[in-house]
């Protein structure tokens, strides 16, 4: 919850400074609801990529979010589909985590818990502190001067950090920055970061998995931990296991 807050707060001033108005970005952080990809779509806006270019990266960064309700899913098959949408919405890396953690606990799957996780823990703090950081925001004349408007690279350095797990993810990150920095020269950043957004992650998934290493595959808490707010969990499972290991009894 306390890292919600502050990454949901550093949103709200980020959204801020790239010209968001209150409800623009209240209205993100409500409807998209994609913490990380919230973040990466205000640097998009600023750098001046186009709206198209912005869905396909974003679709793109939360792709992970397809594994994760098919590893859920059979946990919460008793609950109605109808519900079941709903919760899709409030689905994300920490209540994915946070949810898995607990079922695996009890044994079964927990439809209060999982709202718990993504209601209290999530959504409720992060929508607070986006319209803490985006009204706060508007009340500091010169952002510069308070180091304000380092906020959003810092965040996006630590979440590419914090996003590591093999040799893919290194890959994708060093050929994605050098293209999306070669063609920014050449062409302007707006196509330089569509560039390296989607070609570092092709170099990435072709480096073959015999060589990954990787620590945290998609799919699985560990994983979900790794793309989350740093320090959300307490508990911490079994890396190495994915739904398919540890089916609901």
């Amino acid at each position: 919850m306390v890292t919600a807050l502050g990454f949901g707060f550093a949103y709200g001033l980020a959204a801020r400074q790239a010209g968001f108005s209150v409800i623009d970005a209240m209205a993100m952080s409500a409807i998209a609801f994609a913490g990380s990809a919230e973040l990466a779509a205000v640097g998009y806006v600023v750098s001046g990529v186009a709206w198209p270019a912005i869905l396909v990266l974003t679709a793109l960064l939360n792709a992970r979010h397809l594994l994760y309700s098919a590893t859920i899913g059979p946990w919460l098959a008793h609950v109605p589909v109808r519900r079941r949408a709903v919760m899709a919405h409030f689905l994300t890396d920490e209540a994915f985590a946070l949810s898995m953690a607990h079922f695996r606990r009890i044994g079964r799957g927990d439809e209060r818990g999982y709202w718990i996780a993504a209601i209290v823990m999530l959504f409720i703090p992060w929508n607070l502190a986006t319209l803490g950081g985006v009204v706060l925001g508007g009340q500091i004349p010169d952002p510069s001067r308070l180091g304000i408007d380092v906020i959003f690279p810092a965040a996006m350095i630590g979440l590419a950090v914090g996003l590591m797990t093999g040799r893919r993810e290194l890959t994708a990150a060093i050929v994605g920055a050098a293209i999306g920095v070669g063609v920014a020269l050449l062409a302007g950043p707006p196509v330089g970061i569509v560039a390296g957004g989607l070609l570092g992650p092709l170099a990435g998934l072709a480096v073959p998995s015999r060589i990954a290493h990787e620590t945290a595959p998609l799919g699985t808490v560990a994983s979900a931990e790794h793309y989350s707010t740093p320090g959300e969990f307490s508990e911490h499972p079994d890396p190495g296991a994915s739904g398919a290991d540890r089916e609901p009894r």
